[in-house]
């Protein structure tokens, strides 16, 4: 495969869990009484901030790793083997959570609307590395 695939394939892997999570937050933060959006949408932003740059410097690593590649190349070196484990981590604690009754509903609203649009920028950067 053309190693240009990579960055698109990147894109997907990190881009369609940032929608589906983006999703979940914003419906949580629908059920939530007026009166607490200010201090969630406070939170929301530190989380935001927070993966953007914990995101953007991984983005780049793995764009140079990917830059590195020769122009014909597989599937599987679009990640180096931690990167991979990240991705398998995060999957496997998104399904935990999301199955864990005692997680409080203003976790959910600030936490996953600031992963979610992160984890989408952090999609975008590996499209425009291509």
């Amino acid at each position: 495969m053309d190693k240009r695939y990579l960055y698109y394939i990147a894109g997907l892997i990190w881009g369609l869990p940032g929608v589906m999570i983006t999703i979940k937050g914003i419906r949580a933060y629908t059920a939530m009484p007026a009166q607490e959006l200010w201090w969630l949408g406070l939170i929301t932003v530190g989380v935001l901030i927070g993966f953007i740059m914990m995101f953007s410097r991984i983005v780049n690593r793995y764009c140079a790793l990917i830059a590195a590649e020769p122009d014909m190349t597989t599937v599987w070196h679009t990640f180096p083997v931690r990167g991979w484990v990240l991705v398998v981590c995060m999957s496997c604690l998104g399904m935990a959570l999301k199955f864990t009754p005692f997680i409080p509903a203003e976790f959910t609203a600030s936490f996953y609307s600031g992963l979610g649009p992160a984890l989408v920028i952090a999609a975008i950067l590996f499209i425009k590395g291509s």
